[in-house]
């Protein structure tokens, strides 16, 4: 039996007050210990790969001064418990639906800072969030019920904060992690609209933020550390940049994690031995994205443990063409644990960010020691997970010039679903016009060999020469020489290289310098709006 030989133990916010715990290996899951130890069995186990969203809980952190999200000092985000390894949670707040019941009681009572304390009367209402998905007829077997529930929980809040109510819509894009759908999608959809209808109740966060400020140590990193047999695993938390850099120069053959999207899957459906692990989520240095000037007109800077929402967020903002891949990158939840950073450090060749930062340009920023280089991400990748990285260097961050601002761009996502998806093949494109004559062209595709990298002979059927048709279809034809493609349960190889070809004369026809078509009218999408999928699915779904 593991027993734990640290003097730190995990502290977070749960249920009204601040927890302690040692023991527990720390690759045990935030849903694990929920069921087994702390015996809160409204959160589920479906898929226990981070895809079902039966497991939805909330993380609260302490919110940076100014941050537009923050609710009352805290910054909510939906995550998947089943993924989560357990030290992660040290300094934060953890929210359950087993908080919801006891929100409501302390709003009826008018008790002041009881933030979730159960005990008040049953006789006392339920949330608005329940009672909404009561009324509304929003659940059947129940299962899934609390993950719903947690997911349109956050949204009440942030709305609330805000003043505003959801569309259907952006209802249905914050519960894109939330799979099941016994009910249909019409009843979760018009609960979640319910909600805003009932007396409000809201979080009273004060006594949280006091918990967790209580909970800060600076710059200390945090070491949590469990003894089996003659082997000590550590969970390590650097605080800062440099003390990761000691830590990974270090221990080069510790496991680095931020948001244990990837990582978490080893562990639950591979059985694998992590040994030391470094956990970045704590480094507020690399979660920064901002712009930096420079003599070259500057970059968009994305440090390698900023969020997936807030990267791609940030990208949508400059190029709103990315809006559509950001919305469909996984599901909320996962961009909100996962990084930009390890999505691209992973190597996968169905990521979805590489081929849109390789039509960026987009450079990656690597570290090892005090050493920093940089290297332009199309040269990252050596061959199927294979990259450039030394032993004992990460990925600092990524940079996006921002001259490519002048260029037109795309990023097109080819999968089976249209929510919460792996990729078939996933292109990014840009392309900047002297006229009607190509002056630059990037055309990046993933799913169509071992890595993730540039159509070199499609470009240069492009590059100086008119944007025609004819010369577009010479790009489609040279795509059978740069990929081979290969068949597997996502799509066969040729369906590949024809989805491929095709998007390429969809970029011509977003792009010609005669009579451009609007994107809209690319898309099937725009003449299948949400409200008649909605009618479709509920048929059946």
């Amino acid at each position: 039996m593991s027993t734990s030989n640290s003097p730190q133990p995990i502290r977070f916010f749960h249920r009204g007050e601040v927890v302690q715990i040692q023991g527990p290996h720390p690759t045990r899951s935030v849903l694990e210990w929920l069921r087994e130890d702390a015996h809160c069995t409204g959160t589920k186990e479906g898929c226990n790969e981070g895809d079902c969203g039966a497991c939805t809980v909330v993380i609260a952190e302490l919110a940076e001064d100014g941050a537009k999200d923050a609710i009352g000092g805290l910054r909510l985000q939906t995550v998947n418990a089943c993924i989560q390894f357990l030290p992660s949670l040290n300094g934060k707040a953890l929210f359950t639906v087993e908080d919801l019941k006891p929100m409501a009681q302390c709003s009826a009572a008018g008790a002041q800072g009881c933030a979730g304390k159960s005990g008040h009367s049953e006789a006392q209402s339920l949330h608005p969030v329940q009672q909404a998905l009561v009324d509304c007829h929003g659940s059947q077997c129940g299962f899934c019920t609390p993950g719903f529930a947690m997911s349109l929980w956050s949204s009440y809040e942030h709305h609330q904060q805000q003043g505003s109510q959801p569309t259907r819509q952006q209802l249905a894009d914050e519960l894109s992690g939330n799979l099941c759908r016994c009910t249909g999608y019409r009843p979760i959809l018009d609960a979640g609209q319910r909600m805003f209808d009932l007396p409000a109740v809201r979080l009273d966060a004060a006594p949280v933020v006091a918990a967790l400020q209580g909970l800060q140590h600076g710059d200390a990193s945090f070491d949590y550390a469990v003894a089996s047999g003659l082997r000590t695993d550590h969970f390590h938390a650097p605080r800062t940049l440099d003390a990761l850099a000691s830590l990974c120069e270090a221990k080069p053959q510790a496991r680095i994690v931020a948001g244990c999207t990837d990582v978490g899957l080893w562990v639950n459906k591979q059985f694998r031995d992590l040994g030391d692990i470094l956990y970045v989520g704590d480094v507020s240095e690399m979660k920064r994205i901002e712009v930096r000037e420079d003599a070259e007109g500057g970059e968009l800077y994305i440090g390698a443990a900023a969020s997936l929402e807030a990267a791609w967020s940030a990208l949508a903002q400059r190029f709103e063409s990315l809006t559509d891949v950001w919305l469909r990158f996984a599901s909320t939840p996962i961009r909100h644990a996962g990084t930009m950073g390890g999505n691209v450090a992973n190597g996968s060749p169905i990521g979805d960010s590489p081929p849109v930062l390789m039509s960026l340009d987009a450079q990656i920023e690597l570290r090892k020691g005090e050493r920093v280089r940089r290297m332009p991400l199309q040269d990252f990748y050596l061959d199927y997970m294979k990259s450039q990285l030394e032993p004992g260097e990460f990925v600092q961050g990524l940079a996006i010039p921002l001259h490519v601002s002048s260029r037109q761009v795309r990023a097109y996502k080819i999968s089976k679903r249209f929510d919460c998806d792996i990729s078939a093949l996933c292109a990014g494109f840009s392309i900047e016009l002297d006229g009607d004559v190509v002056k630059t062209v990037r055309l990046a595709f993933g799913g169509m060999a071992a890595t993730v990298r540039r159509a070199a002979g499609a470009e240069s059927m492009l590059l100086g020469k008119p944007w025609s048709q004819e010369n577009a279809k010479a790009a489609q034809l040279a795509l059978a020489q740069d990929f081979k493609p290969m068949s597997d349960m996502r799509a066969s190889a040729d369906y590949r290289l024809k989805v491929a070809q095709n998007l390429i004369q969809r970029l011509w026809l977003e792009t010609r310098a005669d009579q451009p078509m609007d994107t809209q009218a690319t898309s099937v999408w725009s003449v299948m709006p949400h409200a008649a999928m909605t009618a479709t699915v509920e048929q059946g779904d």
